[in-house]
């Protein structure tokens, strides 16, 4: 993926940042339309928050009752002398365990490099403020999901997290059909400890790993394109790639017109002084980046030979994944780039760029990033977008 020009990296209050600059897109908005957007989402998102807490509760609750039921074989007589503040004691440990734990998403163990993750359970866990008062906010929005770029205008787009989030997108068709394609617009993106000529050290082994991960373990029927579209003629060539990429991705959908969800995996190019990573169950893991086109630039308004149906689905699918990752996986995710063009997302209205990682990092770390992006996927497939 090309270079993006520096001054959009931004300082966002959950991503921990190290980018010494920063930039604020100021949107002119009036008060009418302000209140008028804040008593659209309001109801919703208060409902979304509330959710929140009792899921919160609940699981607290169970844990709870585990702890109780595991020492009911304790007789009555013995509860009674002296082993009461022990009991009591010995639940709130393990409670205190399992809050410790869900924070640290259960599983603090490395993976073998080729072994499937086993299940966790995770709690949400929001560092970000996802409240109805905040996210109704249009500013508080654009300041804390969205990066946008100096060409484009995010008044372009309706960015409205109360509609983004009502989107149903759990899927129509079962594992009997492909389901879900994933392709590499720039098959050769490499990473700091790659092999040359090894496919699995490439983005294309990324793309194997994420495969593996919705197959094996969510159960999905997923499509995996590997035909390098940046190297027609044998020489590297990115500036075609999207088209070659959309003409051959676009016969295969017509071939499985099952496939609702379409992801093109890319990492991103960044200054070599910087490297994206986070800790996520006890492994160093590459942060990501959404992408969303508006085909809309600055200098020519609306591009109209590159029109999208699905700007607004796209926009939601993303948000609906950053919104889970902002529960679950808050110092994972950079935000979501609003650029210009069109970048093939009008395939389905479930189609997405994914930024994984950077030139900087290491294959295990974009590799280890796939297991918390299959999580947040599954559950906005599985209709769980909201929380």
């Amino acid at each position: 993926m090309r270079e993006i020009v520096h001054n959009v990296y931004r300082q966002f209050p959950f991503y921990y940042f190290t980018e010494e600059k920063a930039q604020e897109t100021w949107m002119e908005m009036d008060g009418e339309t302000l209140a008028e957007i804040e008593k659209r989402n309001g109801a919703y998102l208060e409902e979304v928050a509330e959710n929140e807490r009792n899921l919160r509760e609940e699981n607290a609750k169970k844990s709870k009752e585990a702890n109780l039921e595991k020492n009911s074989s304790v007789s009555e007589e013995s509860k009674k002398i002296n082993n009461t503040d022990k009991i009591e004691n010995k639940d709130n440990s393990e409670m205190s365990e399992v809050i410790e734990n869900s924070e640290n998403h259960l599983n603090s163990e490395t993976q073998p490099a080729n072994t499937l993750p086993q299940s966790n359970i995770v709690l949400p866990h929001p560092i970000l403020d996802l409240s109805r008062d905040k996210l109704s906010d249009y500013d508080y929005l654009m300041n804390n999901f969205y990066i946008v770029d100096e060409n484009t205008d995010a008044s372009a787009a309706k960015i409205n997290a109360a509609e983004f989030l009502a989107e149903d997108f759990s899927l129509s068709h079962g594992p009997l059909e492909p389901q879900i394609l994933i392709y590499h617009s720039h098959s050769q993106e490499t990473f700091s400890d790659s092999r040359e000529g090894e496919e699995e050290d490439t983005i294309v082994g990324v793309g194997n790993y994420l495969t593996s991960l919705l197959s094996e373990k969510y159960g999905y029927q997923v499509i995996h394109i590997k035909e390098a579209f940046d190297m027609m003629g044998g020489e590297l060539d990115r500036n075609k790639a999207y088209d070659y990429a959309c003409d051959y991705v676009e016969k295969v959908l017509e071939e499985n017109p099952s496939v609702e969800v379409v992801i093109d995996l890319h990492r991103d190019g960044i200054d070599e002084d910087r490297r994206l990573v986070t800790k996520i169950n006890g492994k160093d893991t590459a942060q990501i980046l959404f992408y969303n086109g508006l085909s809309y630039t600055n200098a020519q308004g609306k591009v109209s030979y590159l029109p999208n149906p699905y700007i607004q689905d796209n926009l939601a699918f993303s948000f609906q994944l950053e919104y889970q990752a902002a529960l679950y996986y808050p110092d994972f995710y950079r935000g979501i780039y609003l650029a210009g063009l069109r970048y093939n997302l009008h395939l389905r209205k479930r189609a997405l760029l994914l930024e994984a990682g950077a030139q900087t990092n290491t294959v295990q770390e974009v590799k280890n990033a796939m297991e918390p992006f299959a999580d947040i996927l599954n559950r906005v497939l599985k209709g769980c977008g909201t929380g």
